[in-house]
């Protein structure tokens, strides 16, 4: 198993929970606003080696939820 399975796996199984429900999700305005100020750190140079930790979770997380909801559009009761 390759760690892109492993997130094909995670994904998919949010996805069929509750499909309409991960549809509808978003990041928190809280969440949004450190995520920008992260970015524009790192494009300033002036990212520290925790933010960048932090940053590239956010990433993970992001490029996760972002195929788990490709993949619920599949089970939605709406599609």
């Amino acid at each position: 198993m390759t760690i892109y399975s492993a997130y094909d796996e995670i994904a998919d199984l949010l996805a069929r929970i509750e499909p309409d429900k991960l549809l509808s999700l978003h990041a928190s305005e809280a969440m949004q606003e450190r995520l920008e100020e992260l970015i524009e750190k790192s494009k300033s140079g002036e990212l520290s080696k925790s933010e960048k930790d932090e940053l590239d979770h956010y990433i993970v997380l992001e490029r996760l939820i972002r195929l788990a909801k490709i993949r619920a559009r599949k089970y939605s009761h709406r599609a």
